[in-house]
């Protein structure tokens, strides 16, 4: 079994790309350092950097080995937080992970009066699409997910939230489809677009174009709205979003317009079933179900 300090060696060393600079980094000698990523290459049977190489250079099973150390480190400072906030009442950190969604204007809410309450708890927001938060879950790096819909949530427990996500196109704001009022599928037949990214949404999204999404044009898929917009600035294309995903849009450079027929999501709140988890997190889910009427405190 790998020692979780020569793992922590090991990335600094990749991350340093030079041995000598890592040994600085980590506070101990450049030959103490070489002689443990020799240990840990004879360890695992295997090479991890180009021999010779300068800058130095990971080889494809030193790169899988540093993503993976990247992953176990991280677990591990999380479990060590969570055990230290068994001993510290409330005390420690709520790992969340949530798309750009209307319903995290809730969620942000619910988060501010928890603090409130509970000002030593710490909060880790991460942004991303479903599929890489329920990795993140499935980890054990991430706490909680709130994700929108359609999504597989067979394995977790959830909250449905109250808002409606409701799909809109993000144009520019000089063109004559900004003049409108909504925009059909028709309306974007010919012209390039910027689609979700996640494979199920992709297809919810395809399905309202119906018989137009043979015809479109894709220039770009996005996994997130922010981006999406920036890209749509810079002349990609027209985006495919939920509204919620830009709250302080500058409408000066690009807008939001509904679409036609209307195309609505939801979103879910949700934790690992049967996982156990920090005391914190734990009181935050129960403090939500509160919040949003579910049950009783």
């Amino acid at each position: 079994m790998i020692e979780t300090r020569l793992l922590q060696y090991f990335v600094t060393v990749a991350e340093e790309q030079n041995i000598t600079r890592a040994a600085k980094v980590l506070h101990i000698t450049q030959p103490t350092l070489s002689r443990q990523m020799a240990q840990l290459e004879q360890e695992i049977g295997v090479k991890l950097f180009v021999k010779g190489s300068r800058p130095l250079a990971l080889t494809n099973e030193g790169m899988l080995l540093k993503r993976r150390a990247n992953e176990i480190l991280e677990l591990t400072r999380k479990t060590e937080e969570e055990l230290s906030a068994q001993e510290a009442w409330f005390e420690g950190k709520i790992s969340i992970g949530c798309g750009e969604l209307s319903a995290f204007n809730t969620l942000s809410k619910i988060i501010a009066e928890f603090h409130q309450k509970y000002p030593r708890v710490q909060f880790d927001i991460y942004t991303a699409n479903a599929d890489q938060i329920k990795n993140r879950m499935d980890n054990g790096l991430t706490d909680i997910g709130l994700l929108l819909e359609p999504v597989d949530i067979e394995r977790y427990d959830y909250i449905r939230m109250p808002e409606k996500e409701r799909w809109v196109v993000v144009v520019p704001s000089g063109v004559p489809l900004a003049r409108k009022e909504y925009v059909t599928p028709k309306d974007l037949a010919d012209i390039p677009v910027i689609m979700p990214s996640r494979q199920k949404v992709h297809d919810e999204v395809a399905n309202w174009f119906g018989a137009y999404y043979a015809k479109l044009h894709i220039s770009a898929i996005s996994n997130l709205s922010t981006n999406a917009a920036l890209m749509v600035r810079s002349g990609m294309g027209y985006a495919l979003i939920v509204e919620g995903g830009l709250p302080f849009l500058d409408t000066a450079e690009v807008c939001m317009k509904p679409l036609k027929p209307e195309l609505f999501g939801t979103s879910v709140f949700v934790w690992k079933r049967n996982q156990p988890m920090g005391l914190a997190a734990e009181k935050f889910i129960a403090f939500t179900k509160c919040f949003l009427g579910i049950e009783n405190p």
